[in-house]
């Protein structure tokens, strides 16, 4: 009778870690900013269908990359947790925070877990403050852990390297415009250090602003409006950020509680 192969603990997490981090990797970035009004989204993904960002409650918003089927059984189950809560007690107890922690729970749980492989997926949940300094993001990797992030944060891909170049030119106080260029410009970048050009229809932006009369604070910027925020200056972007996406978004509504249990066909790395 053979001897039955021994693993010890910490091989086999860091093997598990390894697994998990080179699915991440495969997937396009996703870059997180704080601008003056809010927080803007810019993910590079060309499907209109299958969404990285997504609106999980009033305040808060979603970004993810890795498996698709993955992380939408995630933001599926964040919108149940935020609905509930917000039911049961009030609107204004649904906070990133406490969402944060219950990610934080479900993957930790998943990636100790010897009966399954772990979850290839990073998240970031936002939420959007009366002011600048009550906005929160955090980044939850895919042991569970939970990063406070300030300023501007990026996953997937080749986040090291956008990270770096966010943390160089990102600064407090930019307009809308500004922290979309921004952001294109360190998404543009590649491993080799040279540059490609992103165009709209190659990218999903997505703003959290607090400027928005209405309780939902979750907008995304789509079509001519985006064209036009990549082609302006920066003074002019700015006072353009509170255009039409809205009635140009057909999957807004769908992103809250009311459609949050849709269905869509799972899908690869995105």
């Amino acid at each position: 009778m053979s001897t039955p192969f021994y693993v010890s603990p910490q091989q086999a997490m860091a093997d598990r870690a390894e697994y998990a981090r080179k699915g991440i990797a495969r997937g396009r970035s996703v870059v997180v900013l704080q601008y003056t009004d809010g927080v803007v989204f810019v993910a590079e993904n060309p499907s209109r269908a299958l969404h990285k960002v997504s609106e999980i409650y009033d305040r808060i918003a979603f970004a993810a990359v890795g498996k698709y089927n993955e992380f939408e059984n995630l933001r599926i189950g964040g919108v149940r947790y935020a609905d509930l809560r917000g039911y049961t007690y009030d609107r204004a107890d649904v906070t990133a925070r406490g969402l944060a922690n219950v990610y934080a729970q479900t993957l930790g749980t998943i990636f100790s877990s010897a009966a399954e492989k772990p979850y290839e997926v990073e998240l970031i949940v936002a939420e959007v403050g009366e002011a600048p300094e009550d906005d929160q993001i955090y980044r939850l990797p895919h042991d569970g852990s939970i990063v406070d992030e300030h300023g501007s944060v990026a996953v997937g891909g080749n986040a090291d390297q956008i990270s770096s170049y966010l943390d160089q030119h990102h600064r407090d106080g930019m307009t809308l415009g500004e922290a979309l260029k921004l952001a294109v410009d360190s998404l543009s970048r590649d491993n080799n250090g040279g540059e490609r050009t992103l165009t709209a229809e190659q990218l999903e932006v997505a703003t959290l602003d607090r400027t928005r009369p209405q309780q939902r604070k979750f907008k995304r910027i789509l079509g001519s409006q985006l064209s036009r925020l990549l082609d302006e200056s920066a003074p002019d972007a700015s006072g353009d950020a509170d255009g039409t996406a809205d009635s140009a978004a057909p999957d807004a509504g769908e992103e809250a509680s009311g459609g949050a249990d849709k269905e869509q066909k799972p899908k690869g790395d995105a």
